[in-house]
């Protein structure tokens, strides 16, 4: 899997069809009704709030949604590997965030030993493809 980037300038929300949803990262994902729905935007109103991480973890994970998870609001290139982790597709980054400098961040983390929302299995479990690059990267 490789995260898109997006330019905040750049973002839309497309909030007026009905396939996309935004969800303030106060509400609980257990109690929505997902059918139809092909992208879900969370919100981080700041870097420090962590909240849409869960959000994002128990939405792949735990309700096993297949669409497309932004992230939107005070994204830093820092919180991009953990977000990619959690299940996130998508970033929007803040309008002070370099796209380039950002793509730098996940060649810098290529591969990690516990398992995520994108590599299920830990490294040890993964036999012989556990020396490989994570999906969409190169070797």
């Amino acid at each position: 899997m490789t995260m898109k980037l997006i330019a905040a300038d750049a973002h839309h929300t497309g909030a007026s069809d009905g396939k996309v949803l935004e969800i303030a990262n106060t509400e609980d994902p257990r109690t929505l009704d997902l059918s139809g729905v092909s992208r879900i935007d969370l919100s981080f109103p700041k870097f420090t709030d962590g909240r849409a991480y869960s959000q994002a973890f128990l939405l792949r994970r735990r309700l096993g949604f297949a669409g497309e998870l932004r992230a939107t609001g005070d994204v830093l290139i820092d919180q991009l590997v953990q977000m990619e982790r959690t299940g996130f597709d998508v970033a929007v980054l803040r309008a002070d965030q370099n796209l380039a400098f950002a793509q730098v961040q996940f060649d810098r983390y290529r591969a990690f030993y516990q398992g995520d929302a994108v590599t299920v299995q830990p490294h040890f479990a993964r036999g012989s493809e556990s020396s490989a690059p994570r999906a969409g990267q190169a070797a």
